[in-house]
Order: structure tokens, then C-alpha cells, then sequence
């Protein structure tokens, strides 16, 4: 009998773990755009002139604690998209929910020539590798899908050029953050930001860029970042796009 009770013990902790975990994944889920309506922007988006080559893209969310909340693609199917760009837009999200803070947004457009040689990062993009196992493993026929491989797991990695931006709600609650891959990586800069403002999670504390946002910085000359936090300029067309979003895509400062 005490091996029956002790058995019923755990199996009742066991359950009500499980159930707690499970809980705690749903609010982490319900925090963020849903599949339908992150696919349903991207689509939009990329319709857009963004700068790059109008490619179609990958879109992964990700939340506070790097778990991914959702895989979309703006084409048909998913080999309309570059296969690898998948992943990147998974790893992007996750560096930008990783290196961001309540009070404190950071892109990962904002981190690329800090991570140069000589730069004061240098390093981080080896650092927080992927997970391979959740990058790779899974039904290819569900990849993009509602019920993508990814969703629920945490990715890891680390990118350090356009296409990341941290996820705040209206009341300036940081809930996680996007990554976007499949174009030149000035145009998924454009492209993330235009998706962040069309999904509403757009109220950041402030950044690093000379307005005070997360915005790409063009300002590398001779190799050299003038601020320190520069992104190199892919084409006119895309800085012209991501200099003017103040006005066409204006972001909320807390």
C-alpha cells in the first residue's frame, strides 16, 4: 500500500509539473501574433518595395525566453523561399530577444560592426550556437506550418546583420522578438520593421542609432563605423527605405 501511495505521489506532482509547464508555454504562445496572422502581414510586407531583390521570406517569433512561438513564409510553398533562411530568421529572433531589455532595444542590424575583428564584441556570433536538433529535426511537410519542428522549442543562435528586432507591446513590455531571412539582409532590416509596426509591436524604450531607435545605422565609411554600432549599406534604395521610416513606419518610444 505505502508503494501504491508513494507511486500516486509522484504521479500526482509529475502531472500537475507537466500541467504548470504547459500553462506557462500557452501564456508564452498567447503573448504573440498568432501563425495566421504573422503570415498574413509578412505577405503584405513583402508585396512592399523593401530595397533588396523581392524575394519571399521566412519569419520566425520568438518569446522572452527564446522559445519559437511561430514559422511563416510569405510564398506558396516552402521551397519559394531560400531553404537556409529558415533557420537564419530563427537565430535572428533570438538574438534579438537575447540582447535586447526592457529598456534597452538592440537589432541585430545595430550589432554587426561591434562583432568585427577588433570590435568590442567580437565573439558574440559564437557564442549561444543553434540547436541543431530543433533547427533540423522534424516533418519537412509541416516546416512553416502552425506546427513547424521549432514551435515550442528553444533555437538558439546568434546573427549579426539585418532582419532582428525585439517584440514590445503597446505598453512597452518587451514579449520577445522577430527575425526575418531571404533577401540582401538591408532589405530583411526593412522588411522586419515593417512587420513589427503591422503586427503593433512597436512601442520600444529607445536604442542606439542616432534617433535614439533600433534602426539600422548606415554610417560605416572606409570600413569604419562612425557611431561604433554600423550596418554596412546594401543598396541606396534600402537606406533611403530605412531613413524614412519615421514617417512611414514610425515607431512608439515608451
Amino acid at each position: 500500500m505505502k508503494k501504491l501511495a508513494i507511486l500516486a505521489l509522484f504521479g500526482a506532482l509529475f502531472t500537475s509539473a507537466f500541467a504548470a509547464e504547459a500553462q506557462t508555454k500557452g501564456k508564452h504562445m498567447n503573448a504573440l501574433p498568432t501563425q495566421a496572422e504573422v503570415t498574413a502581414a509578412l505577405k503584405t510586407v513583402v508585396a512592399d518595395k523593401n530595397g533588396g531583390f523581392g524575394l519571399q521570406m521566412w519569419a520566425t517569433l520568438v518569446d522572452r525566453d527564446g522559445v519559437v512561438t511561430s514559422v511563416s513564409f510569405s510564398g506558396q510553398d516552402r521551397g519559394d523561399q531560400w531553404p537556409g533562411s529558415r533557420v537564419i530568421s530563427a537565430q535572428k529572433a533570438n538574438t534579438a530577444n537575447a540582447f535586447s531589455l526592457p529598456g534597452l532595444a538592440l537589432s541585430t542590424a545595430n550589432l554587426f560592426t561591434a562583432t568585427q575583428p577588433g570590435g568590442s564584441l567580437f565573439g558574440l556570433q559564437h557564442s549561444n550556437p543553434v540547436d541543431t536538433v530543433v533547427a533540423y529535426s522534424g516533418d519537412s511537410e509541416k516546416i512553416g506550418t502552425v506546427n513547424d519542428p521549432m514551435v515550442g522549442k528553444k533555437i538558439g543562435g546568434v546573427n549579426v546583420f539585418g532582419g532582428g528586432l525585439a517584440l514590445y507591446a503597446k505598453d512597452g513590455t518587451l514579449l520577445g522578438a522577430l527575425g526575418v531571412s531571404g533577401d540582401a539582409s538591408c532589405a530583411d532590416h526593412n522588411i522586419a520593421w515593417k512587420l513589427r509596426a503591422t503586427l503593433g509591436l512597436a512601442t520600444i524604450p529607445g536604442g542606439i542609432s542616432p534617433e535614439g531607435d533600433d534602426n539600422i545605422v548606415n554610417d560605416i565609411t572606409n570600413g569604419t563605423s562612425a557611431s561604433g554600432w554600423g550596418h554596412p549599406e546594401c543598396t541606396p534604395a534600402s537606406a533611403d527605405i530605412a531613413k524614412a521610416f519615421a514617417k512611414t513606419h514610425p515607431i512608439t518610444k515608451k
